[in-house]
This record gives C-alpha cells, sequence and structure tokens, in this order.
C-alpha cells in the first residue's frame, strides 16, 4: 500500500508522491514568538513531526521550511509594554520554543526562516503584486484586493461572492467567515518598529510572510503545506491567494491541517485555568515522552481531549513498552525459530506500515503494536518465543520508535551532577534576590531542558529530576 493522504483543498485522501527529485517540499507554520507554545501548539507540531519521519521512512527526502513569526501586532503590543526591542522579547520566547522541541524530540526542519530576516523579499513581493493590480492602497497601507482573485475561498470551501466590495481589515487576525481584502504592508506608526523599503516605511501583515519564504525556498508551488485547523481561514485561504496572484501557479498541491486539542472536554484558556505548556507539565511531575505519546495517539484529524488520566496512561504505556524492549534484549529465549512467531512478526510490521500510509493513522499503528507485545509477551510466558524470533521483533520495535520516538528518557546524557544543580540554584535565588528576573528565568529553562524540576516553596527551592 502506498502513502495517501487527506487533502482539504480536495476533501479527499489521495496518494502521495512528491511532485519531483523524490524530495519532499513542505511548508510547516511554526509559532508566533509572543509567549511559551502551549500543548495545542504542540499537538500540530508532534504532528509535523511524524508526517516527517514517516515521509522519510517512506523513502522520500525532505526539504522542510519551518517559520518562526517575530513581528505581528501581539508581538509588538507585548515588546512595547515590557520596554524591549522585538529582537529582545521574541529572542526569549524563540529559544523556549526550540527547548520544548527538543525535549519533545520534534526534528527541526531544513530551514527554520525569521520573518524579520525577509523583509525586503516581503516588500518587492508585494510591489510585484501591485503591478499586477491585485493591490491598493490606503493611508499608507497596502491592502490586498480579494476581488482580484476569482478563486478565493477554494480551501475553506467558501463562497465569498457575496462579500462587500471594499471591506477590509488591519489586523493580523480577523473572525472566521469574515472574508476582506487583507492587509500585505502596514504604515508605519509612532513608537512601533518599521523597516524603510520599496513599498515604504512600515512593516508586513502576517499572511504575506508565509508565502514569501515558502517561495524563496521551495519554489512556486509545494507537495505540503500544513498547520492547525484554524489556520484554513484566513491565514492559508489567503495565502493561496496572493501566492497564486504572484506566480500563477498553484501554491501547494496537498493541504494538510491538524484537529484542535481539548483540556478536559473544554476549550484551552487562562480563565478556565486549563492552559498548559510543556513546562508546566514538567513540573507537575509529567515526563516530556508521556506528552508527545499523547499527542500523537489520536490521529491528526480527529480532534484530541487531553485529560491527566490520559497522561498517566501514555506514561504507563510507554513503560509497558520500555520492559517490553527490555526484555527482547536481556532476556533468554530457547533455541531456534518458531515459524508462526516469524509470520506474526511480519504481519505486525506489515499492519504498523498500512496504518501510517493510511494518513498517519496513528491510533491503529498502534494498536498493531500492543497486539503484536500481547501476544508475544504471552509466547514468551509460555516458551515459545524462540532465540531467532528476537532479531525481527527488536526490529520491529525499532520502527516504531523511529516513528513515535518515546522509548527513550530525554537528555540522559550530560545530565548535570547533584554539585551542579545545586549551584545553578544558589544562583537562581541570588538573581531572584537582586530582582534579575531574566537571569532567573534563564536558570530555569538551563535546569529544565538538563531534565531538572524546580519547585519554590516557602520553605526555599525543592529540586528533583525527572
Amino acid at each position: 500500500m502506498a502513502l495517501r493522504l487527506y487533502n482539504t483543498l480536495t476533501l479527499d485522501v489521495k496518494p502521495f508522491t512528491p511532485a519531483a527529485d523524490n524530495t519532499v517540499r513542505m511548508y510547516t507554520c511554526g509559532p508566533t514568538v509572543y509567549d511559551f507554545a502551549h500543548i495545542g501548539n504542540f499537538r500540530t507540531f508532534v504532528f509535523f513531526d511524524l508526517l516527517r519521519k514517516w515521509l522519510r521512512a517512506s523513502g522520500f527526502r525532505l526539504n522542510h521550511v519551518m517559520n518562526i513569526t517575530d513581528v505581528d501586532d501581539k508581538i509588538i503590543r507585548n515588546a512595547t509594554a515590557r520596554g524591549q526591542t522585538l529582537e529582545e522579547y521574541t529572542a526569549i520566547y524563540t529559544k523556549a520554543f526550540l527547548d520544548d522541541s527538543a525535549l519533545l524530540r520534534l526534528e527541526q526542519a531544513e530551514h527554520v526562516v525569521r520573518a524579520t530576516e525577509h523583509i525586503p523579499q516581503m516588500a518587492h513581493a508585494i510591489h510585484q503584486l501591485a503591478e499586477k493590480g491585485c493591490t491598493y492602497e490606503s493611508e499608507g497601507s497596502v491592502y490586498f484586493r480579494i476581488a482580484s482573485f476569482p478563486e478565493y475561498g477554494k480551501l475553506s470551501h467558501n463562497d465569498f461572492s457575496g462579500q462587500r466590495a471594499g471591506a477590509r481589515v488591519d489586523q493580523d487576525t480577523y473572525e472566521k467567515d469574515d472574508a476582506r481584502d487583507f492587509v500585505l504592508w502596514k504604515a508605519a506608526k509612532e513608537n512601533e518598529p518599521f523597516w524603510d523599503t520599496e513599498v515604504g516605511k512600515g512593516r508586513p501583515g502576517w499572511h504575506i510572510e508565509c508565502s514569501v519564504m515558502a517561495i524563496e525556498y521551495l519554489g512556486s508551488t509545494l507537495d505540503i503545506h500544513a498547520g492547525g485547523i484554524d489556520l484554513t481561514f484566513p491565514h492559508h485561504e489567503n495565502e493561496i491567494a496572493q501566492s497564486e496572484s504572484l506566480t500563477g501557479k498553484p501554491f501547494a498541491r496537498f493541504w494538510m491541517h491538524a484537529e484542535f486539542l481539548l483540556v478536559e472536554g473544554q476549550k484551552m484558556s487562562k480563565s478556565l485555568g486549563n492552559f498548559y505548556t510543556l513546562r508546566d507539565l514538567m513540573v507537575k511531575g509529567y515526563s516530556p515522552e508521556s506528552v508527545r505519546y499523547l499527542l500523537a495517539s489520536v490521529p491528526y484529524r480527529k480532534g484530541l481531549n487531553f485529560t491527566f488520566d490520559g497522561l498517566k496512561s501514555a506514561q504507563t504505556s510507554i513503560e509497558r513498552l520500555r520492559n517490553y524492549q527490555l526484555r527482547l534484549q536481556s532476556g533468554k529465549f530457547p533455541e531456534g525459530e518458531n515459524a508462526e512467531i516469524t509470520k506474526r512478526t511480519a504481519a505486525a510490521q506489515q499492519q504498523f506500515r498500512e496504518a501510517l500510509d493510511d494518513d498517519l493513522n496513528t491510533a491503529e499503528a498502534l494498536a498493531a503494536v500492543f497486539e503484536y507485545v500481547r501476544e508475544t509477551n504471552s509466547a514468551m510466558d509460555a516458551g515459545l518465543f524462540c532465540e531467532t524470533n528476537a532479531p525481527a521483533a527488536r526490529e520491529f520495535v525499532s520502527q516504531f520508535d523511529s516513528i513515535f520516538d518515546v522509548l527513550n528518557a530525554t537528555m540522559k546524557e550530560g545530565s548535570l551532577s547533584e554539585a551542579g544543580i545545586e549551584q545553578l540554584v544558589k544562583e537562581r535565588s541570588e538573581a531572584r534576590k537582586a530582582r534579575n528576573f531574566k537571569r532567573s528565568d534563564e536558570i530555569r529553562d538551563q535546569l529544565l531542558t538538563s531534565g531538572v524540576i524546580l519547585e519554590d516553596t516557602k520553605d526555599g527551592v525543592r529540586w528533583k529530576r525527572k
């Protein structure tokens, strides 16, 4: 069975192969670095990682671009409130995102690109769109004219033909199902950062950033463009309009979107007290592997209900697989080969591959693994699992973990000694007393990355390893 993927654009599952050179040209929407990424964000980023790993396992090469949005309305507002430059403010959350990604074993894209490093290219693209008659100016800002692109709505499958002409929006986001001409370039405002470019002084709107960076690194037509379901409209719809107006070619062959994550059946929000980052969960004693497993366990096109019972079950599942792996590595089995076990191993491997080929059906893939573990554990108990059966079983476990990547404990190599931890804890306490909260946070993050969790109590700071 060949790899088949669901395409939001065509609303069906189709066989997937890259257009050229056996190389998948893929763009995924990365973080907007105005705060720490939460587990809903990481549900999508874990999906990207599973997709990357399975594409490679399917024999394809990868040329993958992920953006980091380091200029937008929220970032400017927050940086200004803190009295920091854009670069100072976004550096904190960019590092935090990359550190959290490493803890979750997310492979880095071949190109991790920052919006602020591509402003001249964005301005030039806007200039080209203007020459094609796709834009208009108002008070120094430049807007994309949706009426210039008759296919607008083809990704979200909405009919916007009755939209009010001339209605436009200046914000980087706006209400769903409200099609308006969107801003490409925002005129410079007092006390806000700006760039002096061929389209004037100002800064880009959010939507043009992704189009320009995708085309620069991957060409006019991508094989896959992926993101969260909330980006389908308006962000991805706007990307299509401006990109295809610019190049005259289809922007992406496959569009893939991960569904929402709920927490205990509710939408995650700070006001409900159910808003969690990876760091929050680690402080509660949960491992990054258990978070990754839970986020990966539900197929990406189905909503995921995050619960703490589910997180505990994820940890139990990982321990079961680790124990099985250890049994395969150190157990003593009868000599020879059990032909039925050999056939069962081949069948389980085939079921695993077919499940992931079926639009990354991770639930079915995990079911194939655990059914095999149950059956072969029973065979071992009965003395029916033989020495010659072990290598193929170990290979199957390795195949599973090359995709799900949860069996090896995080950050064991190079872990800090107890003396080193105590020294850093002492330095952090001194930094807090001196109100040097930036240094205090840096030390906390360094310890967290090394697998050490801090807990501030009325009796002082306590720490423990994950």
